[in-house]
């Protein structure tokens, strides 16, 4: 038996977000296309996560930029080990950290590192598009991009490596997030000052869920600009440094009563 149509209220809810809401039943059990989407969408999280890291792809979409990349890897030496061994995507191994050994100290105030992360499809998808919108922004504030970094087998932590070698005063580490069952394809971007080897998760600032469902392009780059400069400014990132640049932002989805 078809169920029942959904309340109104719960449609317009739909409308505003991807999470799973008023699904129905048959029974004890959901109806056949609510499972079916689960299925699909379980699906697609794992493929993200185990999808091919396009770096040539990405390297040619960067040259826009005037900053050919330099690519690196960590010391996870496949996909399976990077899964099982998260302490290896946070070190580089020895060729890539001479590599950087050797350009060291020409960074500037800024370094970029893109790191394919758990879901390497946001990264091929949404990381070159970010950064078309960052690096304006970024050259209107006065603050000099260095070096940018294509990592392979990257964990956020593989950034603090990076960025110490090169001497750089802040680093943006773009990367993909864990694939959820709404968005596979879900890109962050975390933000450390004075990086180094052994920095907390508590010393980093975050801006995450940037996708085509999720945190637009400009907006993202407005809120990472202006962590950024005021990082840059109050020389510290992580828990002591708000985000406050809500306030200067339209709101994404006004509010309606009636729902």
């Amino acid at each position: 038996m078809k169920p029942p149509p959904p309340p109104r209220s719960l449609e317009r809810l739909r409308e505003l977000t991807p999470a799973r809401v008023g699904l129905g039943r048959a029974g004890i059990s959901l109806p056949t296309e609510a499972l079916l989407g689960f299925a699909l969408d379980h699906a697609r999280a794992r493929d993200a996560v185990h999808a091919a890291f396009d770096v040539a792809g990405l390297a040619s979409g960067l040259t826009a930029f005037a900053m050919p990349p330099v690519q690196v890897a960590s010391q996870a030496r496949n996909r399976r080990d990077y899964l099982r061994r998260p302490d290896l995507g946070r070190m580089l191994d020895p060729r890539s950290r001479r590599l950087l050994e050797s350009r060291g100290g020409i960074a500037g105030q800024l370094a970029i590192v893109i790191g394919d992360g758990l879901s390497p499809t946001a990264v091929n998808l949404h990381a070159a598009e970010l950064l078309r919108h960052l690096i304006p922004r970024l050259a209107a504030d006065g603050i000099e991009t260095g070096t940018l970094v294509i990592a392979s087998g990257a964990r956020v932590a593989l950034g603090d490596e990076i960025g110490a070698i090169l001497a750089a005063r802040m680093l943006v580490m773009l990367i993909g997030e864990r694939p959820g069952l709404s968005a596979p394809d879900s890109l962050g971007c975390y933000l450390t000052f004075a990086p180094r080897i052994g920095l907390a998760d508590a010393a980093r600032n975050c801006v995450s869920n940037i996708h085509g469902a999720g945190l637009r392009y400009d907006e993202a780059a407005f809120r990472i600009a202006w962590l950024i400069r005021a990082g840059l400014a109050r020389q510290l990132t992580g828990v002591a440094l708000k985000d406050e640049s809500g306030a200067q932002t339209p709101p994404r989805v006004a509010f309606d009563p009636g729902v």
